[in-house]
């Protein structure tokens, strides 16, 4: 009992706060660990999907059913990928005017030349940054593949 004037907690006050955060923790902890591991699978598959999305955009645009130089050895590197052909092959722009040389050659997801003007002005992207966390190929028809790292 305590005399008068001391304040504070009991044993059995503190041990039963200990337990109870002890049976919280056990509860938490587990189910935290998995949230992790599932945060990293989606994130690559939205990754996948923004990429195979940016390419049927890109290629839609473009009047494509089918690129001339498909990648086979997977990139990281939008500005250079899914296909870097040189401008003169890449026949008329969005408007139906034909490129010229001092365009942008290929058709890529980022920093895309999409109109014929041999100005560097009026660049697009199909997707938001220059670099994936992933890397991929694509096949003539428009179809990624993804990998964890290069030729994975």
């Amino acid at each position: 009992m305590p005399k008068r004037g001391q304040k504070g907690f009991t044993l059995i006050e503190l041990l039963i706060v200990v337990a109870i955060l002890g049976v919280l923790a056990a509860i938490v902890i587990p189910n935290v660990g998995r949230f992790i591991g599932a945060g990293e699978e989606e994130a690559k598959d939205t990754e996948f999907a923004t990429i195979q999305s940016a390419v049927h955009a890109m290629m839609t645009d473009n009047k494509l059913s089918i690129l001339a130089t498909p990648v086979t050895l997977s990139t990281n590197d939008m500005e250079n990928f899914p296909d870097t052909t040189a401008a003169a092959s890449k026949g008329d722009d969005i408007e139906g005017t034909a490129y010229i040389g001092t365009d942008k050659a290929g058709f890529v997801l980022y920093q895309h030349d999409r109109i014929a003007d041999g100005n560097t002005g009026n660049l697009s992207n199909y997707v938001a940054t220059q670099t994936t966390a992933y890397y991929y190929d694509v096949d003539s028809m428009g179809t990624i593949i993804q990998y964890d790292t290069v030729g994975q």
